[in-house]
């Protein structure tokens, strides 16, 4: 039995467009193992062109695994630092690549804290920033940290 020729373009079109939607989007998981493992499901970061998207961080030792729950506002957020520095490493990007932070707090009372240990990672052209306080963090820590850095 004959088809009618736009029967056969309609099926071509509609196989061609499967395909399309079955290819990859362009984006990349980018991961190390130098910063704490996904705790759900998520990725460390993702890079979408010459953009990359960093999950929030928190006080999690890579190293040990522990969480540094009791550690200072200072420490905590030393670490959550150190821990994007590595993500952005993997991807080969550096703390001067980070176009936009978001700080979540359990308490803003802190602020000034960690405020100076988040200005000695960004000394020229610091990022744009958002700073919330929230009424609860992942794991009780008291901040967290997400980052959007960009390829030159």
């Amino acid at each position: 039995m004959r088809r009618p020729v736009k029967v056969l373009l309609g099926m071509l079109a509609i196989a061609w467009c499967g395909a399309a939607l079955a290819q990859d989007t362009g984006n990349k998981v980018v991961s190390t193992p130098d910063a704490p493992e996904a705790i759900g499901p998520y990725s460390q970061a993702i890079r979408a062109g010459k953009t990359l998207y960093l999950a929030g961080q928190i006080a999690i030792d890579p190293k040990t695994k522990q969480l540094m729950a009791t550690a200072s506002i200072e420490d905590q957020t030393r670490l959550v630092l150190d821990n994007i520095k590595a993500v952005l490493a993997a991807d080969g990007l550096t703390m001067q690549n980070v176009v936009s932070t978001t700080v979540f707090l359990k308490d803003l009372n802190e602020f000034a804290k960690m405020n100076e240990v988040y200005a000695t990672y960004f000394k020229t052209a610091p990022p744009a920033r958002a700073t919330v306080e929230v009424a609860r963090l992942p794991r009780d820590v008291k901040v967290e940290i997400s980052a959007i850095a960009v390829h030159p």
